[in-house]
């Protein structure tokens, strides 16, 4: 089935490199333009641009898909579908209506529809998440779905680990549900809506972790978000101390009292301590806690939020 590809990330981009393997090699890819990106702010393409062009694949970056010109681009590509995974821009009318459209979704549909499914799945303490294969509509992720699939969530697994399975998994389920679409058995179902919550983006607050919070609660947002986005604790300097792995312990200390034991920094919070195990001080490279140690006092905390 001749196919376009709408896509943005690095999960994106992983599916785009299973989607180039198959029988249905995308006659073109769209992402955004080039961006500011990382701590040095240089520009750089999107990862989906990336593989893109590792691929030897036509791209088109366009600062709107629903622009004439980059609608007239697609319609030279001659697509019968258009596959749309962790693409970033609205898809309007009258593009929407044009195609077919696939989107790959990394939840169990209808929870978690919205920007950051994978991250509020880890944060939400959920034991399950997968992949839906669904029709792109107007709705926030609320179109009819044609495939879906499980993974269990490790309970020690982070963003990173979690991303790149469901990346791998949404790949596979792409490249099935084309083959199904190409002899006309691809078939849809409407997502109920009992059970829909809502996957809000990441709010920069929520990278502070507040040991006023229980430490279980901490320990997710860690997992859910020190891969990507990152998380810190505020010092009672103003300063910002990384937390890159750290583990909920049965361990009580006052809320945001600071012990070191056996190697690794405990954080007292709300219900049981928070275990450092990896930190990045400011301005300097993410290093074990008993690193960090070696050549800083332990650190004296903000006080918690009431």
């Amino acid at each position: 089935m001749r196919t376009a590809y709408l896509g943005t990330s690095d999960f994106a981009a992983t599916v785009l490199r299973r989607l180039a393997d198959s029988r249905h090699r995308p006659a073109l890819v769209v992402t955004p333009p080039d961006r500011r990106q990382g701590r040095g702010r240089k520009v750089a393409p999107p990862p989906a641009a990336a593989a893109a062009a590792e691929l030897g694949l036509e791209l088109l970056q366009a600062e709107s898909v629903n622009d004439e010109a980059a609608r007239e681009r697609i319609a030279a590509a001659a697509p019968e579908a258009l596959a749309v995974c962790a693409f970033g821009q609205l898809i309007r009318e009258p593009l929407l209506s044009d195609y077919e459209m696939l989107n790959i979704h990394p939840s169990l549909l209808p929870r978690w529809r919205g920007a950051a499914p994978i991250e509020r799945a880890i944060m939400a303490g959920d034991e399950r998440t997968g992949v839906c294969v669904m029709r792109l509509t107007a709705g926030l992720d609320s179109g009819p779905v044609a495939l879906r699939e499980e993974l269990r969530i490790g309970g020690e697994e982070d963003f990173a680990s979690l991303s790149a399975r469901l990346a791998e998994l949404g790949g596979e389920l792409l490249v099935r549900a084309l083959d199904l679409a190409e002899r006309g058995e691809l078939s849809f179902e409407e997502q109920g809506e009992d059970g829909v919550t809502y996957a809000e983006k990441i709010d920069p607050a929520e990278r502070r972790l507040d040991p006023g919070r229980p430490a279980i609660e901490l320990e997710r947002a860690v997992r859910g978000l020190a891969a990507h986005v990152g998380v810190y604790l505020e010092t009672a300097e103003g300063e910002r101390l990384g937390v890159k792995r750290a583990h909920a312990v049965a361990i009580d200390l006052a809320a945001g009292d600071v012990e070191v034991e056996d190697g690794a920094l405990l954080v007292g919070c709300d219900g049981g301590s928070l275990r450092l195990l990896e930190v990045q001080p400011p301005g300097g490279k993410a290093i074990p806690a008993d690193a960090y140690l070696r050549g800083h006092a332990p650190p004296k905390l903000a006080h918690p939020e009431p």
